[in-house]
C-alpha cells in the first residue's frame, strides 16, 4: 500500500478500482468524467447519489455507516474520457474542512485490497475538494493525489468542469483555496465558478443557506438546545452517546380560532441508498420490531402539549437503517398557512426533559413539511438536524421521495 502526497501518482494494477473518502463527518462523494479539455461531455458525466451510474463509473452510498465510494471500471470507460476526478464535500450545509481530515482510499474493487491512501494536508475554509483523479496515460491507468480545495462548494467544482448548474448566483467570481503542490503532471483546473451553492442538474434542491455565525454542530453538554433551520445537534454528552431511547414530540395549533386542523406526524426509515425501509404513522403504529412506535392520530390539533409523539429506541434500530426523517402532512388538504405554532421537540422519556426543540417560524401554502432528520454517523452515534422544508404531499407515501432527498 502507498501513502500518497499531493501531486504523487501510482499505477493501478487492477482494472476495476474503488475510491472512498472517509472523514469524522458525513461526506457527499461524486465523480466527474473528463475529456482532454478537462470538461464533461454532458451533465450525464456527473456521477453522484442522484445519478449513480455512467459509462464505466458508478457511485455507492455508505449511508452514514460507511464512506461513499466511486468505482471506476477502466475497461468500460469511453476512449474520449481521459480522467475521472473524485470529489468530496461535507454533507452539512456551510460546513468547511477546518478540523476535518478526510482520507481517500483506493482499492481493488474486486479483491478489496488497498492500493493507496491519501489525506490532503492543511485544509481550512474549503467546502469541497477534488481529492484524487484516476487517469489514463500512454495506455496505462494511474491514480494521482490532488487535494485541490474550493471555497464555493461542490457546485463550484461542477461548474468549473462544465456541468450545467441552475440559477447561478450573480456575485463576482471567488478565488479558490490555495492549491497544493503539484508534480510534473498538469495541475487540475482552478475554480472559476461564482460564489454560492446552486443546485445540480437532476439533483436535490439547492443547499440551504449556511447557519448563522457560531451555529454549527453542537452537542448536549450545555443542556437543552434550540435549533434553527438546517442546524445540527449531536445526540451525545461528554463524548459518549446520551440516550438509546428518545421521544419526538410534534405539535401544532389552528391559526384561526374554532377551526380544527387534522395533521399527521410520521417518521420514515431509510437505508444506505436512501431507500425506504419502512414508515411509522397513524395507520402503522409500530415498525422495526417495535424500535419505533407512534402514539396515534390527533384529529384536531387543539389543546396544549404534543399532538403526536413518536418513540424511537435508537439502540434497537437495525443496521440497515441509517436515516430517519420526521414529517407532518395534511391528508385533508389544509395548508400550513392555516397552522400556528408548529414545532418538534426531542424528549428524554425517562425524565420528561426537553433536550432539543425546533419551532417553525414561517409557513408556506403546502400540505407537507419535513421537520427533522436523524442520521447515523460512522461512529454509531446519531445527529439530529432541523429541516423545516415544505413540500406538496398529503400522505406519508408522498413524503418519501422528498425525505430521501433531504438525507
Amino acid at each position: 500500500m502507498t501513502a500518497m502526497t499531493p501531486g504523487s501518482n501510482v499505477p493501478l494494477p487492477a482494472a476495476r478500482v474503488s475510491v472512498d473518502v472517509a472523514a469524522p463527518v458525513r461526506l457527499d462523494v461524486s465523480g466527474l468524467l473528463l475529456t482532454a479539455d478537462g470538461k464533461v461531455r454532458s451533465d450525464a458525466d456527473f456521477i453522484f447519489y442522484n445519478q449513480p451510474s455512467g459509462p464505466g463509473v458508478s457511485y455507492t452510498s455508505g449511508g452514514g455507516a460507511a464512506p461513499d465510494a466511486i468505482t471506476v471500471d477502466t475497461a468500460a470507460v469511453p476512449p474520449d474520457i481521459e480522467k475521472i476526478v473524485v470529489t468530496a464535500s461535507p454533507d452539512a450545509a456551510g460546513q468547511t474542512f477546518q478540523g476535518i481530515e478526510p482520507t481517500a482510499t483506493i482499492r481493488d474493487a474486486d479483491g478489496g485490497a488497498v492500493l493507496a491512501t491519501f489525506t490532503p494536508p492543511s485544509l481550512g475554509s474549503e467546502t469541497a475538494l477534488v481529492v484524487v483523479e484516476v487517469y489514463r496515460r500512454n495506455g496505462q491507468w494511474k491514480a494521482r493525489a490532488v487535494g485541490q480545495g474550493y471555497a464555493n462548494g461542490l457546485a463550484g467544482i461542477a461548474t468549473d468542469f462544465g456541468v450545467t448548474v441552475e440559477e447561478p448566483a450573480q456575485a463576482a467570481p471567488q478565488s479558490p483555496a490555495p492549491p497544493q503542490p503539484a508534480s510534473q503532471q498538469p495541475a487540475p483546473p482552478q475554480p472559476v465558478s461564482p460564489q454560492g451553492t446552486p443546485p445540480m442538474p437532476s439533483a436535490p434542491p439547492a443547499q440551504p443557506a449556511p447557519p448563522a455565525p457560531g451555529a454549527g454542530k453542537v452537542n448536549l453538554d450545555k443542556g437543552r438546545v434550540s435549533l434553527r433551520k438546517n442546524e445540527t445537534v449531536s445526540l451525545v454528552k461528554g463524548g459518549t452517546p446520551l440516550l438509546s431511547r428518545v421521544q419526538m414530540g410534534l405539535g401544532w395549533e389552528p391559526a384561526y380560532r374554532g377551526k380544527d386542523i387534522d395533521l399527521d406526524a410520521s417518521v420514515i426509515a431509510y437505508g444506505p441508498q436512501r431507500n425506504v425501509v419502512d414508515a411509522c404513522y397513524f395507520g402503522k403504529l409500530s415498525i422495526l420490531n417495535g424500535a419505533i412506535k407512534h402514539s396515534g392520530d390527533n384529529l384536531t390539533g387543539e389543546g396544549g402539549g404534543d399532538d403526536e409523539v413518536i418513540t424511537v429506541d435508537l439502540g434497537r434500530i437495525p443496521q440497515e437503517v441509517t436515516g430517519l426523517v420526521f414529517t407532518v402532512n395534511s391528508f385533508s388538504g389544509q395548508k400550513f398557512t392555516e397552522v400556528a405554532k408548529a414545532y418538534c421537540r426531542l424528549i428524554d422519556p425517562v425524565t420528561g426533559d426537553e433536550l432539543v426543540r425546533f419551532d417553525l417560524t414561517s409557513a408556506e401554502p403546502q400540505t407537507g413539511v419535513l421537520m427533522a432528520k436523524f442520521v447515523r454517523q460512522y461512529s454509531g452515534e446519531w445527529d439530529m438536524t432541523a429541516l423545516g422544508d415544505f413540500v406538496k404531499a398529503r400522505t406519508v407515501k408522498n413524503m418519501m421521495d422528498p425525505g430521501a432527498r433531504a438525507l
